[in-house]
Protein backbone atom coordinates (compact mmCIF):
# COMPACT_ATOMS: atom_id res chain seq x y z
CA UNK A 1 0.00 0.00 0.00
CA UNK A 2 2.52 2.43 1.11
CA UNK A 3 4.93 1.60 -2.00
CA UNK A 4 2.15 1.97 -4.12
CA UNK A 5 0.70 5.13 -2.78
CA UNK A 6 4.37 6.90 -3.13
CA UNK A 7 4.50 5.60 -6.77
CA UNK A 8 1.23 7.10 -7.36
CA UNK A 9 2.53 10.22 -6.05
CA UNK A 10 5.36 10.11 -8.30
CA UNK A 11 3.18 9.54 -11.40
CA UNK A 12 0.46 11.93 -10.89
CA UNK A 13 2.12 14.73 -8.52
CA UNK A 14 1.43 17.73 -10.81
CA UNK A 15 -2.85 17.36 -10.45
CA UNK A 16 -2.42 15.93 -7.22
CA UNK A 17 0.50 18.84 -5.70
CA UNK A 18 -1.04 21.39 -7.85
CA UNK A 19 -4.80 20.52 -6.66
CA UNK A 20 -3.22 20.98 -2.99
CA UNK A 21 -1.12 23.98 -3.37
CA UNK A 22 -4.37 25.76 -5.27
CA UNK A 23 -6.78 25.03 -2.66
CA UNK A 24 -4.62 25.20 0.82
CA UNK A 25 -3.00 28.31 -0.36
CA UNK A 26 -6.07 30.09 -1.16
CA UNK A 27 -7.43 28.74 2.51
CA UNK A 28 -4.04 30.39 4.04
CA UNK A 29 -4.10 33.86 2.12
CA UNK A 30 -7.96 33.84 3.70
CA UNK A 31 -6.61 33.59 6.92
CA UNK A 32 -3.55 35.68 6.19
CA UNK A 33 -5.85 38.12 5.18
CA UNK A 34 -8.55 37.77 8.69
CA UNK A 35 -5.57 38.12 11.02
CA UNK A 36 -4.25 41.35 9.42
CA UNK A 37 -7.31 42.88 9.60
CA UNK A 38 -8.17 41.71 13.00
CA UNK A 39 -4.61 42.82 14.03
CA UNK A 40 -4.67 45.90 12.44
CA UNK A 41 -8.28 46.54 14.50
CA UNK A 42 -6.22 45.26 17.78
CA UNK A 43 -3.40 47.69 16.93
CA UNK A 44 -4.61 50.84 16.52
CA UNK A 45 -6.71 50.54 20.01
CA UNK A 46 -4.03 48.72 21.54
CA UNK A 47 -3.05 51.72 23.78
CA UNK A 48 -6.74 52.28 24.55
CA UNK A 49 -7.14 48.70 25.55
CA UNK A 50 -4.20 47.92 27.72
CA UNK A 51 -4.79 51.41 29.25
CA UNK A 52 -5.48 51.27 33.54
CA UNK A 53 -6.80 54.64 33.15
CA UNK A 54 -10.60 55.53 34.18
CA UNK A 55 -11.54 56.15 30.54
CA UNK A 56 -10.34 52.46 29.36
CA UNK A 57 -13.34 50.78 27.30
CA UNK A 58 -14.83 48.11 29.55
CA UNK A 59 -16.16 44.76 28.63
CA UNK A 60 -19.16 45.64 26.77
CA UNK A 61 -16.94 48.16 24.47
CA UNK A 62 -14.76 45.50 23.88
CA UNK A 63 -17.53 43.16 22.33
CA UNK A 64 -17.97 44.32 18.93
CA UNK A 65 -13.80 43.76 18.34
CA UNK A 66 -14.14 40.02 19.88
CA UNK A 67 -17.14 39.64 17.51
CA UNK A 68 -15.43 40.82 14.67
CA UNK A 69 -12.34 38.42 15.55
CA UNK A 70 -14.69 35.57 16.18
CA UNK A 71 -16.13 36.04 12.65
CA UNK A 72 -12.59 36.66 10.80
CA UNK A 73 -11.12 33.55 12.32
CA UNK A 74 -14.31 31.59 11.48
CA UNK A 75 -14.18 32.71 7.86
CA UNK A 76 -10.17 31.39 7.31
CA UNK A 77 -11.52 27.98 8.94
CA UNK A 78 -14.79 27.90 6.76
CA UNK A 79 -12.31 27.94 3.55
CA UNK A 80 -9.64 25.97 5.30
CA UNK A 81 -12.23 23.10 5.72
CA UNK A 82 -13.45 23.50 2.52
CA UNK A 83 -10.00 22.99 1.13
CA UNK A 84 -9.38 19.81 2.61
CA UNK A 85 -13.09 18.44 1.68
CA UNK A 86 -11.98 19.30 -2.01
CA UNK A 87 -8.54 17.57 -1.56
CA UNK A 88 -10.02 14.11 -0.19
CA UNK A 89 -12.61 14.40 -3.08
CA UNK A 90 -9.46 14.86 -6.13
CA UNK A 91 -7.43 12.33 -4.41
CA UNK A 92 -9.91 9.30 -5.05
CA UNK A 93 -10.45 11.22 -8.61
CA UNK A 94 -6.73 10.66 -9.53
CA UNK A 95 -6.36 7.32 -8.36
CA UNK A 96 -9.16 6.32 -10.34
CA UNK A 97 -6.57 7.07 -13.68
CA UNK A 98 -3.68 5.47 -11.76
CA UNK A 99 -5.25 2.13 -11.24
CA UNK A 100 -5.86 2.15 -15.26
CA UNK A 101 -2.83 3.62 -16.23
CA UNK A 102 -4.29 6.92 -17.34
CA UNK A 103 -3.66 10.36 -17.68
CA UNK A 104 -5.26 13.10 -16.02
CA UNK A 105 -5.15 16.82 -16.40
CA UNK A 106 -5.87 19.68 -13.49
CA UNK A 107 -8.87 21.07 -14.86
CA UNK A 108 -10.85 17.24 -15.55
CA UNK A 109 -9.83 16.73 -11.84
CA UNK A 110 -11.22 19.97 -10.30
CA UNK A 111 -14.37 19.08 -12.38
CA UNK A 112 -14.98 15.80 -10.90
CA UNK A 113 -13.80 16.55 -7.44
CA UNK A 114 -16.02 19.37 -7.20
CA UNK A 115 -19.01 17.49 -8.31
CA UNK A 116 -18.32 15.03 -5.44
CA UNK A 117 -17.29 17.80 -2.50
CA UNK A 118 -20.54 18.43 -1.04
CA UNK A 119 -21.10 14.42 -0.45
CA UNK A 120 -17.34 14.46 0.69
CA UNK A 121 -18.18 17.01 3.39
CA UNK A 122 -20.99 14.92 4.63
CA UNK A 123 -19.17 11.92 5.09
CA UNK A 124 -16.31 13.72 6.89
CA UNK A 125 -18.68 15.46 9.10
CA UNK A 126 -20.61 12.46 9.91
CA UNK A 127 -17.69 10.10 10.77
CA UNK A 128 -15.96 13.20 13.14
CA UNK A 129 -18.82 13.00 15.15
CA UNK A 130 -17.99 9.75 15.74
CA UNK A 131 -14.91 10.90 17.43
CA UNK A 132 -16.90 14.02 18.94
CA UNK A 133 -17.97 12.27 22.47
CA UNK A 134 -15.08 10.91 23.18
CA UNK A 135 -12.52 13.67 22.59
CA UNK A 136 -15.47 16.20 24.28
CA UNK A 137 -14.51 13.63 27.51
CA UNK A 138 -11.54 13.86 27.36
CA UNK A 139 -10.50 17.26 26.97
CA UNK A 140 -13.38 17.83 30.11
CA UNK A 141 -11.14 15.81 32.28
CA UNK A 142 -8.25 16.86 31.10
CA UNK A 143 -9.16 20.24 31.74
CA UNK A 144 -10.53 19.29 35.38
CA UNK A 145 -7.11 18.10 36.27
CA UNK A 146 -5.39 20.69 35.38
CA UNK A 147 -7.45 23.21 37.09
CA UNK A 148 -7.45 20.60 40.23
CA UNK A 149 -3.37 20.76 39.87
CA UNK A 150 -3.05 24.69 39.61
CA UNK A 151 -4.89 24.87 42.81
CA UNK A 152 -2.97 22.19 44.47
CA UNK A 153 -6.10 20.37 45.36
CA UNK A 154 -8.52 22.96 46.99
CA UNK A 155 -10.82 22.40 43.66
CA UNK A 156 -12.99 19.74 45.29
CA UNK A 157 -15.42 20.03 43.12
CA UNK A 158 -13.84 18.88 39.75
CA UNK A 159 -13.14 15.72 41.03
CA UNK A 160 -16.21 14.28 39.82
CA UNK A 161 -15.52 15.98 35.94
CA UNK A 162 -12.18 14.03 35.95
CA UNK A 163 -13.26 10.70 36.68
CA UNK A 164 -16.37 11.01 34.31
CA UNK A 165 -14.27 12.61 31.95
CA UNK A 166 -11.23 10.51 31.72
CA UNK A 167 -12.95 6.88 32.20
CA UNK A 168 -16.08 7.80 29.71
CA UNK A 169 -12.97 8.95 27.36
CA UNK A 170 -11.15 5.64 28.28
CA UNK A 171 -14.33 3.47 28.02
CA UNK A 172 -15.73 4.78 25.02
CA UNK A 173 -12.20 5.46 22.66
CA UNK A 174 -12.27 2.39 21.90
CA UNK A 175 -15.70 1.72 20.50
CA UNK A 176 -15.20 5.22 18.35
CA UNK A 177 -11.79 4.27 17.31
CA UNK A 178 -13.66 0.99 16.14
CA UNK A 179 -16.36 2.61 14.20
CA UNK A 180 -13.78 5.35 12.74
CA UNK A 181 -11.82 2.44 10.49
CA UNK A 182 -15.23 0.81 9.66
CA UNK A 183 -16.06 3.75 7.93
CA UNK A 184 -12.38 5.01 7.04
CA UNK A 185 -12.89 4.01 3.05
CA UNK A 186 -16.28 5.85 3.01
CA UNK A 187 -14.62 9.22 1.05
CA UNK A 188 -13.41 7.29 -1.59
CA UNK A 189 -16.62 4.89 -2.17
CA UNK A 190 -18.29 8.70 -2.43
CA UNK A 191 -15.90 9.64 -5.38
CA UNK A 192 -15.26 5.65 -6.73
CA UNK A 193 -18.95 4.63 -6.49
CA UNK A 194 -21.10 8.09 -6.32
CA UNK A 195 -22.49 7.20 -3.49
CA UNK A 196 -23.80 9.62 -0.80
CA UNK A 197 -22.96 9.86 2.83
CA UNK A 198 -24.80 7.56 4.73
CA UNK A 199 -24.61 4.97 2.04
CA UNK A 200 -20.79 5.00 1.66
CA UNK A 201 -20.94 4.84 5.49
CA UNK A 202 -22.58 1.48 4.85
CA UNK A 203 -20.90 0.44 1.86
CA UNK A 204 -17.03 1.68 4.09
CA UNK A 205 -18.37 -1.01 6.44
CA UNK A 206 -19.49 -4.05 4.16
CA UNK A 207 -15.97 -3.80 2.41
CA UNK A 208 -13.65 -3.31 5.79
CA UNK A 209 -16.25 -6.63 7.47
CA UNK A 210 -13.53 -9.34 8.38
CA UNK A 211 -10.18 -7.22 7.63
CA UNK A 212 -10.55 -4.84 10.22
CA UNK A 213 -7.29 -5.19 11.88
CA UNK A 214 -5.41 -4.54 8.57
CA UNK A 215 -7.54 -1.16 7.37
CA UNK A 216 -6.28 -0.07 11.20
CA UNK A 217 -3.01 -1.32 10.66
CA UNK A 218 -2.25 0.83 7.05
CA UNK A 219 -4.39 3.46 8.05
CA UNK A 220 -2.35 4.36 11.29
CA UNK A 221 0.68 3.47 9.55
CA UNK A 222 -0.22 5.90 6.77
CA UNK A 223 -0.72 9.16 9.33
CA UNK A 224 1.82 8.67 11.74
CA UNK A 225 4.31 8.38 8.39
CA UNK A 226 2.54 11.23 7.32
CA UNK A 227 2.62 13.19 10.30
CA UNK A 228 6.61 11.81 10.79
CA UNK A 229 6.95 13.76 7.11
CA UNK A 230 4.89 17.15 7.96
CA UNK A 231 6.70 17.22 11.31
CA UNK A 232 10.17 17.03 9.31
CA UNK A 233 8.97 19.96 6.66
CA UNK A 234 8.26 22.23 9.22
CA UNK A 235 11.28 21.84 11.75
CA UNK A 236 13.26 24.13 9.35
CA UNK A 237 11.03 26.89 9.26
CA UNK A 238 10.52 26.72 13.33
CA UNK A 239 14.36 26.61 14.03
CA UNK A 240 13.98 29.93 11.83
CA UNK A 241 11.36 31.42 13.94
CA UNK A 242 13.60 30.96 16.81
CA UNK A 243 16.67 32.42 15.33
CA UNK A 244 17.64 34.92 17.86
CA UNK A 245 16.98 38.79 16.62
CA UNK A 246 15.41 37.66 13.68
CA UNK A 247 12.07 39.19 14.50
CA UNK A 248 13.27 42.24 16.98
CA UNK A 249 14.30 45.25 15.55
CA UNK A 250 16.94 47.18 17.44
CA UNK A 251 14.38 49.77 16.98
CA UNK A 252 12.16 48.45 19.25
CA UNK A 253 12.20 50.29 22.33
CA UNK A 254 11.50 48.72 26.22
CA UNK A 255 7.70 50.04 25.56
CA UNK A 256 7.24 48.85 22.14
CA UNK A 257 3.77 49.87 20.87
CA UNK A 258 0.54 47.52 19.79
CA UNK A 259 2.15 47.83 16.11
CA UNK A 260 5.31 46.42 16.65
CA UNK A 261 4.19 43.75 18.79
CA UNK A 262 2.01 42.84 15.98
CA UNK A 263 4.75 43.34 13.47
CA UNK A 264 6.67 41.33 16.06
CA UNK A 265 4.36 37.89 16.24
CA UNK A 266 3.27 38.59 12.54
CA UNK A 267 6.34 37.56 11.39
CA UNK A 268 6.45 34.15 13.12
CA UNK A 269 2.76 33.78 12.59
CA UNK A 270 3.45 33.96 8.67
CA UNK A 271 6.35 31.76 9.12
CA UNK A 272 4.36 29.17 10.67
CA UNK A 273 1.54 29.36 7.94
CA UNK A 274 4.20 29.12 5.20
CA UNK A 275 5.79 26.00 6.73
CA UNK A 276 2.12 24.54 7.34
CA UNK A 277 1.39 25.00 3.96
CA UNK A 278 4.30 23.03 2.36
CA UNK A 279 3.70 20.23 5.04
CA UNK A 280 0.45 20.54 4.26
CA UNK A 281 0.86 19.08 0.54
CA UNK A 282 2.11 16.25 1.87
CA UNK A 283 -0.16 15.47 4.84
CA UNK A 284 -3.85 15.86 2.51
CA UNK A 285 -2.58 14.14 0.20
CA UNK A 286 -1.06 10.53 1.75
CA UNK A 287 -3.08 8.71 3.78
CA UNK A 288 -6.32 9.66 1.76
CA UNK A 289 -4.18 8.07 -1.27
CA UNK A 290 -3.25 4.93 0.99
CA UNK A 291 -6.66 4.65 1.97
CA UNK A 292 -8.06 4.89 -2.01
CA UNK A 293 -5.70 1.98 -2.60
CA UNK A 294 -6.97 -0.29 0.01
CA UNK A 295 -10.24 0.64 -1.01
CA UNK A 296 -9.38 -1.23 -4.81
CA UNK A 297 -7.01 -3.61 -3.00
CA UNK A 298 -10.62 -5.41 -0.84
CA UNK A 299 -12.46 -4.52 -4.28
CA UNK A 300 -9.80 -6.86 -5.83
CA UNK A 301 -10.16 -9.36 -3.10
CA UNK A 302 -13.58 -9.51 -2.20
CA UNK A 303 -15.31 -8.70 -5.53
CA UNK A 304 -13.23 -10.04 -8.29
CA UNK A 305 -12.50 -6.24 -9.60
CA UNK A 306 -9.12 -7.39 -10.87
CA UNK A 307 -10.36 -8.54 -14.48
CA UNK A 308 -12.41 -5.42 -14.73
CA UNK A 309 -9.70 -3.22 -14.02
CA UNK A 310 -7.86 -5.35 -16.28
CA UNK A 311 -10.36 -4.82 -19.61
CA UNK A 312 -10.53 -1.01 -18.34
CA UNK A 313 -7.11 -0.41 -18.67
CA UNK A 314 -6.80 -2.82 -22.10
CA UNK A 315 -9.27 -0.62 -23.57
CA UNK A 316 -7.09 2.60 -23.29
CA UNK A 317 -4.24 1.10 -24.65
CA UNK A 318 -5.05 2.25 -28.53
CA UNK A 319 -5.29 5.37 -27.58
CA UNK A 320 -2.36 5.55 -25.59
CA UNK A 321 0.13 3.43 -27.50
CA UNK A 322 -1.38 2.13 -30.45
CA UNK A 323 -3.28 -1.18 -31.67
CA UNK A 324 -1.56 -4.53 -29.98
CA UNK A 325 0.35 -6.45 -31.25
CA UNK A 326 -1.27 -9.70 -33.35
CA UNK A 327 -1.91 -12.44 -31.14
CA UNK A 328 -0.12 -15.51 -31.79
CA UNK A 329 -1.88 -19.01 -32.86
Amino acid sequence: MLSGAFTTLGRYWKPLIGMALTLFGAATLVMIVALVVAGSAVASQWDELTSDSPGSPDAAQLIPLGVAFGVLMVVGLIAYLLASAVVQAAVPVVLQEAVLGRPIRFGEVWKRAWARVWSVIGTVFLTGLIMLVPMALFLAGFAGLMIYTISLGDEHGVVPLIVTGLIGALLIGPFAIWLWVRFSLAPTVVVFEGQRPVAALRRSAQLVRGTWWRVFGVGLLAYALASMIGYMIQMPFQIIGMLPGLFEPEEMGTDPSGGELIALFGGLILVSFISQLIAQLFTAIFPPLVLGLLYVDLRMRTENLGPVLAEAAASTLPEQYGPPPPAHV
